[in-house]
């Protein structure tokens, strides 16, 4: 599900949102991390930026990516060392917003 808001910039801006999604692309194809990796990364470095639409789109990407919601929660829950345990516990939600359905193993 793209957001709303996305699509209208690439309405309101279609040089500017082309350029930025090369920049991603290029980024990804960069270095030796598979798709998987990278999606786990970016869902990372979503949760300890404390950004809620980035993590859900991030989980959304990571599950397209062939990860599994048991994985992501497991992201959400390692970070706690580094964030601490009540924004773990914040960034799990929005795990959870996205994979709450899926089955936990």
């Amino acid at each position: 599900m793209i957001p709303k808001s996305y699509k209208k910039m690439h309405e309101s801006y279609p040089d500017l949102m082309q350029a930025y999604e090369a920049f991603g692309k290029a980024a990804k194809e960069a270095g030796p991390l598979s798709a998987r990796e990278v999606a786990l990364v970016k869902l990372a470095v979503s949760i300890g930026a404390a950004l809620e639409g980035a993590s859900h789109s991030h989980c959304r990407k990571a599950m397209e990516a062939g990860c599994t919601a048991e994985d992501l929660r497991h992201v959400a829950v390692v970070s706690a060392p580094t964030i601490g345990f009540p924004t773990m516990m914040r960034a799990r939600s929005w795990v959870e917003d996205v994979v709450g359905d899926q089955p936990k193993s």
